[in-house]
């Protein structure tokens, strides 16, 4: 028994539940609406920054202790899910996001707010907990475009959650955007645990056993490396973007407040629609396939972006590609993944989706640095130049 405890050991396999179709769109009412919480400071930044007196670049520090939180989460609370019952796991994970919100609204000063934020965070791991059971339970042939779907439910909330913010903060003021969140973490807990299946863990052992398995598979599996480079240099030039555009618009270019930025996030979500569809292209042509044609799309959007920006119509195109192309790469790079380890799948998705925030966090600081001493071609040049580093990543590294 002490063996059992403390060495990691693999389960026999369980009747796998049925995935039908009324659950798997609440698997991605559910991404969308917990990974939302990550991406509500966005548009507020340059009102939060007004609130508590500070700059447009310590603003956006909100939005990396956001990202940083996710990481965080992602790295020591998603692996959990290979050892202990997921649905139990999300339950306590979306309370606890509930109670960080609920404090963010209260927040008195800013480095309250920054500590509530990687709270934040952290508990909104909760979709990447989500998308392992959704591959545990999809048939092999429909894998990728069941992931796609339920990737479009994160994808759309991550654009919507802009729009959202934006509208309410402009007309009822930041707080209430976060005691809104609070609300629906609370009632999205309830329909879980009324829908949800149990899902019973693989591993068995301890923590610490745990753990180290995340170095041994990323030692052992070159395309599991690659897939989280590649990741984390397309999040980035997706972070930069998203992280300046409210600078941006509301800039002497633009005249434009939080509303309008988040306006753009609904722009944006027509890109996500493209999900189901990269999912359906990694699984008929291939992923590698996939993510090639998605980081060509990536870089021809900073292209775009770099010089009709100025222009409202070539800002929205060059919103759409971006998404488009960001969010193809991502979902065949996961599919990619999802496929090297399949009773590791929580495991492999904490490291590719740790690098991925990763480079999130990244894109956020230095696309913050960029707006502040060059302006908006100094976001496009960086932009560029990390999806520019994903395909250099993705056609050389490892083959």
């Amino acid at each position: 028994m002490s063996e059992l405890l403390t060495e990691p050991s693999i389960l026999p396999p369980k009747p796998v539940a049925r995935l039908d179709t009324a659950l798997v769109w609440l698997m991605a009412l559910t991404c969308g609406l917990v990974v939302a919480n990550i991406y509500y400071n966005q548009p507020l930044l340059a009102a939060i920054g007004r609130t508590f007196h500070i700059r447009d670049s310590q603003a956006s520090l909100v939005a990396t202790a956001t990202q940083v939180g996710y990481t965080l989460g992602m790295l020591l609370v998603v692996p959990l899910g290979d050892m202990l019952e997921r649905k139990r796991l999300m339950l306590w994970m979306l309370l606890g996001a509930a109670a960080c919100l609920g404090a963010a609204a209260l927040a008195p000063s800013f480095g309250l707010l920054a500590l509530a934020s990687v709270l934040i965070g952290i508990c909104s791991a909760v979709p990447q907990l989500l998308l392992p059971m959704a591959a545990h339970l999809a048939p092999e042939a429909d894998r990728g475009r069941i992931v796609g779907r339920i990737m479009s439910g994160l994808l759309i909330g991550i654009l919507l959650s802009r729009t959202v913010s934006g509208y309410v903060g402009a007309h009822l003021g930041w707080r209430v955007v976060f005691e809104g969140a609070a609300g629906l973490m609370l009632a999205l807990a309830g329909l879980l645990a009324w829908r949800l299946p149990a899902d019973r863990p693989t591993f068995q052992g301890t923590y610490a056993s745990l753990m180290k398995s995340l170095l041994t598979l990323t030692t052992e599996l070159a395309p599991l490396r690659r897939s989280a480079l590649v990741g984390a240099s397309v999040f980035a030039a997706f972070s930069v973007f998203w992280t300046t555009l409210v600078f941006y618009l509301e800039s002497p270019v633009y005249h434009y407040g939080s509303a309008v930025a988040g306006f753009f996030g609904l722009v944006g979500a027509v890109g996500a629609l493209a999900a189901p569809l990269a999912g359906k292209m990694a699984d008929t042509r291939g992923p590698r396939y996939a993510i090639t044609a998605g980081l060509g799309l990536a870089l021809a959007s900073y292209v775009l972006l770099g010089l009709g920006g100025g222009y409202l119509a070539g800002l929205v195109l060059g919103v759409i590609l971006l998404d488009v192309g960001v969010q193809s790469a991502h979902i065949s790079n996961q599919t990619l993944v999802f496929s090297l380890r399949p009773e590791a799948r929580s495991r492999l998705n904490t490291v590719y989706m740790t690098g991925y925030f990763t480079g999130g966090s990244i894109g956020s600081i230095v696309g913050g640095i960029a707006w502040t001493h060059f302006g908006w071609p100094g976001v496009c040049i960086v932009g560029s130049a990390f999806v520019a580093l994903a395909l250099v990543i993705h056609r050389s590294y490892g083959r």
